[in-house]
């Protein structure tokens, strides 16, 4: 049955869905071949096809034929020549049109996050099986031939709440008691202001090209410290509010001119690391925060806020009395 797709110098993709509307393809790597069988078994019970792609390494080896619509690829640990595997694999996914997940460790994160900067992949850190299921249903929405429209940034936003959501039934499948705390967000509202509209049409506050000075970092640090207490007391989930905990964690690392890996700021999030890749994925693609490669080592990437949401930042804090910005 002939399949329409990419072919490049070294790489090969079939089509998403053939005639038949036969289920999705994922094709699976990882260097435990009984973490392969556990993702095929699981994804299969789910619906999809997989196929054993083997261990990683052999992405290097030869031209990279990927016969799946989904690539799912675990790396808890990572090396040298797995670090060069998923470069190279980012790149053909990029020009493909597949989809990629990556699950990985929080001691790789780092390492897996700089290696992947063309492909937007979804990256998943220590996942449960269930978790796993759920990324794949997240991304299909995502192949080039799935017949919907592009999304727009609130589209994308109601999407991580909609997986955040999906994700909380997940751990209940699995008898956790995990209750997420879904928050309207009002960077729906806002998201205008990141996107480099003409100054005219910027709310007021933007317009002036002088803003006030981020505060002393040492207040930020107390705020940051005063929210993170409140799990002494009462359930984490009650408070859950990864944006804000991010851009709180981003300010202070501003004013004290450090620079934040994704690793310390999923931590700073609060919430499970994969449910604050997500949100940092949604906050880059908006042009809350900004991705910025490492120019003395390629292999490093960090987030930092942009420059609208510092003076944003700014702004807050010079309008807010000291003491109500501690409670906040």
């Amino acid at each position: 049955m002939a399949q329409a797709g990419f072919a490049g110098d070294d790489f090969q993709y079939g089509a998403a869905t053939d005639a038949a509307g036969l289920p999705a393809r994922v094709a699976i790597f990882a260097d435990r071949a009984g973490v392969r069988r556990e993702i095929a078994e699981d994804l299969s019970g789910a619906g999809f096809r997989t196929l054993d792609g083997g261990e990683v390494a052999t992405l290097l080896d030869g031209p990279i034929t990927l016969m799946g619509d989904v690539v799912m690829v675990d790396c808890p640990v990572l090396d040298a020549a797995s670090i060069a595997a998923l470069a190279r694999l980012d790149m053909r996914v990029a020009q493909s049109g597949a989809q990629l997940i990556v699950s990985t460790s929080m001691d790789s994160l780092d390492d897996v996050f700089a290696a992947l900067d063309q492909s937007c992949p979804q990256i998943l850190v220590e996942p449960s099986r269930a978790e796993r299921i759920v990324a794949v249903g997240h991304v299909l929405a995502r192949l080039p031939n799935a017949r919907v429209r592009e999304m727009d940034d609130e589209d994308r936003l109601g999407l991580l709440h909609l997986a955040r959501q999906v994700e909380s039934i997940a751990q209940q499948l699995e008898g956790f008691s995990h209750q997420s705390a879904i928050e309207t967000s009002r960077l729906s509202e806002l998201k205008r202001d990141w996107h480099g509209q003409d100054q005219e049409d910027a709310p007021r506050s933007f317009r002036s090209a002088v803003h006030p000075p981020l505060p002393e970092p040492t207040l930020v640090r107390r705020m940051i410290a005063a929210r993170q207490a409140r799990a002494k007391f009462f359930e984490s989930e009650l408070f859950a509010d990864p944006a804000w905990d991010m851009l709180l964690d981003l300010t202070a690392a501003h004013a004290e001119n450090k620079r934040v890996s994704v690793t310390s700021l999923c931590i700073a999030a609060g919430v499970p690391a994969t449910t604050a890749l997500r949100w940092i994925k949604q906050l880059v693609d908006t042009g809350v925060f900004s991705r910025i490669s490492d120019r003395s080592d390629r292999r490093r990437a960090f987030i930092a806020l942009s420059d609208k949401s510092v003076e944003a930042m700014a702004r807050y804090f010079a309008e807010v009395e000291a003491p109500l910005a501690f409670a906040a």
